[in-house]
């Protein structure tokens, strides 16, 4: 599934988003923000993130740089450690 929407994210930018010209808010562009996303965090996390992302890009959004989290570390958690 990963490589299915590797390659349809692939084909939209290089015909579709084309034609818009640069009109994105952010950086990197939501297509290349949503690549890197499933790249990085395969076809279940990846699309959750770029739907989210997609979620932020309106007329009144601010806008600027906005990479996709990275991976937290194999073996760590996301609760606080120690007290």
């Amino acid at each position: 599934m990963r490589l299915v929407l590797i390659a349809l994210l692939r084909a939209y930018r290089a015909v579709i988003s084309p034609l818009y010209g640069q009109v994105c808010r952010y950086h990197p562009s939501c297509s290349a923000y949503a690549l890197e996303a499933v790249t990085e965090h395969g076809s279940l996390r990846g699309s959750w993130l770029a739907v989210r992302r997609l979620g932020r890009c309106h007329p009144w959004a601010a806008g600027g740089y906005d990479p996709v989290p990275s991976r937290a570390p194999a073996g760590s958690s996301s609760s606080t450690q120690g007290a």
